[in-house]
């Protein structure tokens, strides 16, 4: 795996040759190792050092490789940088009083905190306006997942922890001027990298495949 530099055989980003991938079986073993056992962070758990920003676009570059019916790119990420936390941190603080103008100091100081976590945060954004081909939405958000697991299979491979998050700030309109979406664009989750602080007990069981594959069988 790769180490917090980001050295590898070929380079952050850059796609091994044919002759420098591994037999398949190693390739395989390799492949379940990773997946298995990369695990969701949550930001309160993750510190610096994150990525670099060599290691960011390596991992950039791993989304785009995501399935793309159309090569319609129907995805996009907003990095929001330590220097404007603040301002999502006012979003998310706004948005809470909006559905809630109850809210306690407390609950408010706590929802600003979220914007404040780790190292790297960014925001995905999904686009699913008219375009040619005219891909359903439901395909692009198959598209978006894919490049968001790269992203976090990338950055468990780099050593680093990730993890995703969401909640119902994501559908303000507070938001959504922040990121200057367009009318056909939606935020979906917040994509949190860095470094974790301190281990966790293991996520609970993952299910076996025939709690959710089925044949069809003939009529």
């Amino acid at each position: 795996m790769m180490s917090h530099t980001g050295e590898s055989k070929t380079g952050a980003g850059e796609p091994a040759a044919a002759g420098d991938l591994p037999h398949a079986g190693e390739s395989w073993a390799f492949a379940q190792s990773l997946v298995h056992s990369r695990r969701n962070v949550t930001p309160r758990r993750l510190v610096e050092p994150g990525p670099d920003a060599g290691q960011l676009q390596g991992l950039l570059a791993l989304a785009a490789a995501a399935p793309d019916h159309g090569q319609l790119t129907p995805w996009r990420f907003v990095i929001v940088p330590q220097a404007q936390r603040h301002r999502l941190a006012e979003v998310f603080a706004q948005a809470l009083s909006d559905r809630d103008p109850a809210a306690t100091p407390e609950q408010l100081a706590s929802a600003r905190e979220k914007a404040h976590r780790a190292p790297l945060l960014m925001v995905a954004v999904a686009c699913l306006g008219r375009r040619e081909p005219d891909t359903p939405s439901l395909e692009r958000m198959v598209s978006m997942g894919a490049a968001i697991q790269n992203l976090l299979l990338g950055a468990h491979a780099m050593g680093f922890g990730a993890g995703l998050t969401s909640g119902k700030a994501m559908a303000s309109n507070r938001l959504r001027a922040l990121l200057g979406l367009l009318d056909d664009e939606a935020a979906v989750c917040c994509v949190n990298i860095g470094t974790v602080t301190r281990n966790k007990p293991r996520d609970g069981l993952r299910p076996e495949a025939g709690a959710f594959v089925s044949t069809l069988g003939a009529p």
